[in-house]
């Protein structure tokens, strides 16, 4: 019986680029969990960086070991040696690494604006950066692995899908553990059977009706106080029962930073160290844990990253596609139809139908709550712009997407901050230096 079951398991090769993450090791204790349908053939671990790309390959090596898991594994710096025969690529690069985003989240405290690594003037300096770079990953696919599919991580995830989408031949779907965080959180109290609505672009997104045997379960739940719990990389400020009423709708974490502004901006210049900090302490950490050769599994520090879920979503995907199997997910894929009030063209984050031809949006009814609608268009419209200024390193578009942006706005902080920080990062940024 084991035997005919482990026929029926799909052999795949990934590739993971970006592998000196620390996360790695939480994506790889994904793939031991999936097993029974899922089996590694061959598993890239590439990394410009030698000594994190060594230290965290070397223990997701031990941890497969260990369990059994009979693969080809191979360490590299070379992108088009990783990308031989890839089934499936997973991109979790960080262009600049986290000293870059440090000044992402220190720079704009200056000019009173929130600094951080996935929304702001922070969340757009990281784009920025890894465009170029993800431009030249996706040339590769192209070249040498085009029937692979994508998996992004790479923040800001929503416009780095928007880029490769609508920019590339790449089959891509963007990720992120927010949706899974907010639907599970939700459900421990509206009971498994509840019916979801989520809708929104990454880190900017909302749970907008849960119903039960046909009755709308929100209003109630807002009433009595329930909001889901806050991601570990954020400081919770609070919704507001108030703020929860008007918006008639649950907000995701990273929507702190939009409706608690103030509180946001006061917590990060107060801080003794910024998230990029505190995150290089606890990398460097774990980077001591995973040297050790006696070490074999995820060590329980790694969930103080923020990445709570990761590997559940990330070869969760990999298996519906892989597999054929036609379940749901919440992902990052152009809209279609899906939702009207955007374009088809916008990559939006919803409710999915994932098999081996990708992440289909489900028909949403339609959303008649216009906080969101207008947030949404809003937000993508600085995303487009952002995309355009990666592309054409303008400053034009780029000063555009800033005065878009809910949480910058003002000509004169976006103008100075914008050039300060352009020139912090000119070492990742050729396209706004070409002369």
């Amino acid at each position: 019986m084991t035997r005919f079951a482990s026929c029926k398991m799909k052999e795949i090769t990934v590739a993971v680029i970006g592998s000196g993450s620390t996360y790695c090791p939480e994506l790889v204790d994904g793939f031991l969990k999936a097993q029974d349908s899922l089996k590694l053939r061959k598993i890239s671990f590439m990394d410009i960086d030698d000594r994190k790309r060594t230290i965290v390959g070397n223990l997701c090596d031990r941890i497969l070991k260990h369990a059994g898991i009979d693969c080809e594994v191979v360490m590299t710096d070379d992108l088009d040696k990783a990308l031989q025969g890839a089934d499936f690529v997973v991109t979790q690069i960080r262009v600049g690494k986290l000293p870059a985003r440090y000044l992402d989240e220190t720079i704009p405290l200056k000019y009173d604006l929130i600094g951080q690594e996935t929304t702001g003037i922070g969340g757009f300096f990281k784009a920025l950066r890894t465009i170029p770079v993800m431009k030249h990953i996706c040339d590769r696919i192209e070249a040498i692995c085009p029937d692979a599919w994508l998996i992004n991580f790479t923040n800001p995830s929503g416009i780095i899908t928007e880029f490769v989408l609508n920019h590339t031949n790449v089959k891509c779907i963007g990720l992120c553990n927010v949706p899974i965080d907010m639907i599970d959180d939700t459900k421990e109290i509206s009971g498994e059977d509840s019916e979801l609505t989520y809708v929104g672009l990454n880190h900017l997104s909302w749970i907008t009706s849960v119903k039960k045997d046909g009755k709308e379960l929100l209003p109630e739940m807002i009433a009595s106080g329930f909001s889901p719990k806050v991601m570990a990389n954020i400081h919770d400020d609070g919704f507001s029962l108030e703020t929860l009423a008007a918006i008639h709708a649950i907000p995701s974490s990273y929507l702190q930073y939009y409706y608690c502004r103030a509180a946001k901006l006061e917590y990060l210049k107060s801080g003794e160290k910024s998230r990029a900090e505190v995150c290089m302490d606890i990398e460097e950490q774990l980077l001591e844990m995973y040297s050790d050769e006696g070490l074999y599994i995820k060590p329980a520090l790694l969930d103080k990253r923020g990445g709570h879920k990761y590997s559940l979503v990330a070869v969760s995907l990999i298996d519906a596609i892989a597999n054929d199997k036609q379940n749901v997910q919440v992902v990052n894929v152009k809209n279609g139809n899906a939702l009207s009030f955007m374009d088809p063209d916008d990559v939006v984050e919803v409710a999915c139908v994932v098999g081996k031809d990708g992440a289909k949006p489900v028909q949403i009814d339609e959303i008649d709550n216009r906080h969101v609608i207008g947030l949404m268009r809003i937000v993508k419209e600085y995303e487009k712009y952002t995309v355009q200024a990666a592309i054409e390193g303008s400053d034009t578009a780029a000063l555009n997407a800033l005065l878009v942006h809910p949480l910058v706005g003002d000509w004169e902080k976006a103008q100075k901050c914008f050039e300060e920080m352009k020139q912090a990062h000119k070492e990742y940024l050729p396209q706004f230096f070409k002369n």
